[in-house]
């Protein structure tokens, strides 16, 4: 795909890799309208964009309710003229053990990290025929390639939304609508600040832009994915098909000290 001129709505594009990924976009010609819950957030992040030299539309809903995907989607089609790039990145996270997590807690996961991705691009779909040569991009995570413990729904939610896009990828096929999917790993985002994991437990992170210029990378390219975490994370995938057992005995090596990091890692 090439990216200029391209009509982008990015969700959850009020901070980390949203945002990140609209400024790469912007500088690569595209015109990007960008989603978030907060009206404050919003508005910062046009302002940061701004002060980069570029101009975004801003959207204030909550993809996560039935009234907010459409105002997103409405919001942007009026905005942009049309759409040829949905990215959903919009997402929450509840780490911790599954029967200390409230359900309500477990349900917000679900609707905004699987469902809300799902319903958008379902409505969003008519208006990416329209484009006649358009991509939906899903913003899933590594924890979606190999389980972590004490990220459990999180890890449903996110191989689910993967799971969706290669299958949407195979459905739209010869369509004019291509399909990418995600995996970025730990990002110096705001989701990740009360997260205290650190590399020596498996949770390197690097910056929301080199995710973005990656996702960037890859629509250009028309990938199927992008799998951020180099070769490190490629062994670990690989090992977790052919051995998972090795991994089960790795992380219960640092389950105690793993568990302790990421009790309070919430962003809903």
């Amino acid at each position: 795909m090439k990216i200029e001129d391209k009509r982008v709505l990015i969700t959850g594009g009020s901070s980390g890799i949203g945002l990140a990924l609209a400024g790469a976009l912007l500088a690569r010609g595209a015109r990007v309208a960008i989603s978030g819950r907060r009206a404050d957030r919003v508005a910062q992040a046009l302002q940061e964009l701004k002060a980069q030299g570029f101009t975004a539309h801003g959207i204030v809903a909550d993809v996560a309710s039935a009234e907010g995907r459409v105002a997103t989607l409405n919001g942007a089609l009026a905005a942009l003229g049309g759409l040829d790039v949905l990215v959903n990145n919009a997402g929450g996270v509840r780490a911790g053990r599954l029967e200390n997590t409230p359900e309500a807690e477990l349900q917000a996961m679900i609707d905004v990290d699987l469902v809300a991705p799902i319903l958008l691009t379902r409505a969003a779909l008519p208006a990416l025929r329209q484009s006649g040569d358009a991509t939906v991009v899903n913003v899933a995570s590594g924890i979606a390639l190999v389980g972590a413990p004490f990220y459990a729904t999180y890890a449903a939610v996110k191989a689910g939304l993967a799971r969706f896009g290669e299958s949407l990828r195979r459905e739209l096929k010869g369509e004019g609508i291509h399909v990418l999917t995600a995996y970025p790993g730990g990002t110096d985002t705001p989701m990740m600040t009360s997260n205290r994991a650190g590399p020596d437990l498996g949770f390197a992170r690097e910056p929301a832009s080199a995710v973005a210029e990656a996702i960037a990378d890859g629509l250009e390219t028309d990938a199927f994915e992008v799998i951020r975490g180099g070769e490190t994370r490629a062994q670990m995938i690989a090992l977790n098909r052919e051995n998972p057992a090795a991994i089960d005995e790795r992380f219960l090596g640092l389950k105690a000290a793993l568990e302790e990091a990421v009790r309070d890692h919430s962003a809903l």
